[in-house]
């Protein structure tokens, strides 16, 4: 069995970048732990410069400029969109609609990755109840 491996929920990667006390505590240990690889979908630079453009994140501007720079200062890999990915988070049973979400719980079940998340849709799938940490 290989190591743990996480995948950040665009929020989670908003906090980390510019807001690192609202991470919960074993957010941040996971974070810090130098041992742990943890992934950046391309989702969520779609998400959040599309949010940032459209008026929905004021205040993040820092990010949307600097975003390849933090990526580097938090040491997270970035995880491409594959065909894969597209097709199984247009298809899984979920009610939930948000493309951006859809995408995310896709790459974390495919990749089999833990989801670094505080949203509670998630929890409404049953393999990312068990594979998050908020």
């Amino acid at each position: 069995m290989g190591a743990v491996e996480y995948l950040l929920d665009t929020h989670a990667l908003l906090w980390a970048a510019q807001e690192k006390r609202k991470l919960g505590d074993n957010a941040q240990k996971v974070m810090k732990d130098e041992s742990t690889t943890i992934y950046v979908s391309a989702m969520s630079a779609y998400e959040i410069t599309n949010k940032y453009r459209i008026g929905k994140l004021p205040g993040y501007e820092y990010v949307v400029e600097n975003y390849a720079d933090i990526l580097v200062k938090l040491d997270v890999v970035e995880l491409p969109l594959n065909t894969q990915h597209a097709h199984y988070a247009s298809k899984f049973e979920w009610d939930h609609r948000d493309p951006f979400d859809r995408m995310l719980a896709a790459q974390a079940f495919i990749d089999d990755l833990v989801l670094i998340t505080n949203d509670p849709v998630f929890q409404t799938l049953s393999w990312v109840n068990r594979k998050h940490i908020g």
